[in-house]
């Protein structure tokens, strides 16, 4: 049996026995507070009803706040448990290792520690990375999800297909315990129509061909989209994975983008049609050779000149991004000057330890960094002055957040910069021709 609640709107939002009865405090105050959220939500949204979810990617866990800590220990003390496959995003600096900034906040610290912990108790289960797609065990596709962290939310739904909005901190947290979405947006088939057409026709097919390229892209593509769901046609099918991810995560932070399709690669886009749904796009956008070097040169705060740091990892360096980025230094030594982080997961740290890859990487003055990201303020001592990076996402956030200038650049240039000291980018891949300008 079901029962009726309105929408803002005054549509019939309906809800089984199990959703009304949290609603009426049958299960206790704290879980009748988290489904108010939800329902709160779902009325918001025009939500006709919930779905049912398995999966929890929350952004709770990261402290911004007494409000987060308050929360969940609000929850803790209420006795409340997750119920379902709860992981948990990044926090402010790891809880592993010591690597903070100098004037970090030690009250700041103490409490996401806390808040750390706290989460641990409800049963979740502590992976602290921002690219839970790299993990066993992730979502698939089809599969309703709650997830809050931007570029997971855009990869789950484009590379996958699993479904989900982008759910704020709280409401991430109340959806994964009383296991209940609305049915809404990006959870439904026509709230995943694309909506903008972007056409790489005039792109040269060898730089489409390159992950450096894919930055820029998403770049360029959250600018033009907003928060309109693009369609891309003239990605090369065998785009690799970690191409994507930099397609997700730079068009997430330069737009709203939850959700892209890639004709022939991602699971919703065979073809320009289904990706439309048999409907004409409502705006065409060709990418032209003078719009990628534009969108690739906003991303560089400075001309150039000595650098102080390079971080890599954003969203966390991935298993495959670690065998490149191998060769590249091949017993080379980062210059004393310059403090090399990458970011990445315990996951893809345990797996790259067991190459020996870390050992190495140490060795040669590289900082392999777990749970947090280098652009948290309170993350990493060398995160200062002027800072070289290959990711859109890095670049476009930092200097909003840190006292930095950032050179952006492809991961060889990152590590090229490294061991010299200044930046150094590659002339050949920032040649005019290269990305089809006519000199």
């Amino acid at each position: 049996m079901r029962k009726t609640v309105q929408t803002v709107s005054g549509k019939p939002l309906n809800l089984s026995d199990y959703e009304q009865a949290l609603l009426e405090g049958e299960a206790g105050e704290a879980m009748q507070f988290v489904m108010q959220l939800v329902v709160r939500a779902a009325r918001i949204m025009d939500a006709p009803r919930l779905l049912e979810t398995d999966y929890l990617h929350m952004d709770a866990c990261h402290y911004y706040g007494r409000a987060h800590l308050d929360f969940a220990r609000y929850l803790v003390n209420s006795n409340i448990r997750f119920g379902i496959r709860a992981w948990t995003n990044t926090v402010p600096a790891s809880l592993i290792q010591k690597e903070v900034r100098e004037e970090a906040d030690a009250v700041v610290l103490k409490e996401a520690r806390e808040l750390a912990d706290l989460y641990i108790a409800m049963g979740a289960k502590p992976v602290w990375t921002c690219a839970p797609y790299q993990l066993p065990g992730s979502p698939v596709f089809g599969e309703h999800i709650v997830v809050a962290e931007s570029n997971a939310v855009s990869y789950f739904n484009s590379v996958i297909g699993a479904r989900t909005n982008k759910y704020g901190d709280f409401l991430d947290v109340a959806c994964g315990l009383t296991r209940r979405v609305p049915e809404a947006g990006l959870h439904t088939d026509k709230g995943r129509r694309a909506q903008i057409h972007i056409d790489l026709a005039k792109v040269p097919e060898e730089l489409r061909e390159t992950e450096f390229f894919c930055h820029v892209l998403g770049h360029l593509m959250g600018r033009v989209s907003g928060n309109r769901i693009p369609v891309i046609t003239g990605l090369p099918a065998k785009t690799p994975k970690d191409s994507l991810k930099a397609l997700a995560a730079a068009g997430a932070a330069s737009g709203a983008i939850g959700l892209y399709h890639a004709v022939g690669i991602t699971p919703e886009a065979p073809t320009l049609e289904a990706a439309l749904q048999d409907r004409p796009a409502e705006a065409f956008y060709r990418v032209t050779p003078r719009n990628l070097v534009e969108a690739r040169d906003s991303l560089s705060t400075t001309a150039g000149g000595s650098v102080d740091m390079v971080a890599l990892g954003t969203p966390h360096f991935s298993f495959t991004e670690f065998a490149r980025l191998m060769p590249l230094l091949d017993g080379r030594k980062i210059h004393s000057d310059v403090a090399f982080y990458v970011s990445t997961s315990r996951h893809v740290a345990a797996l790259a330890t067991q190459k020996g890859w870390i050992e190495a990487l140490e060795k040669a003055g590289v900082t392999v960094l777990v749970d947090t990201c280098t652009y948290f303020t309170p993350a990493v001592r060398g995160c200062k002055g002027q800072v070289m990076t290959n990711s859109a996402k890095w670049a476009y956030y930092a200097p909003g957040m840190l006292p930095v200038k950032v050179a952006f650049g492809s991961l060889r240039d990152c590590v090229e910069s490294a061991v010299r000291g200044e930046v150094a980018r590659d002339p050949t891949t920032w040649s005019a021709r290269h990305w089809g300008v006519s000199e």
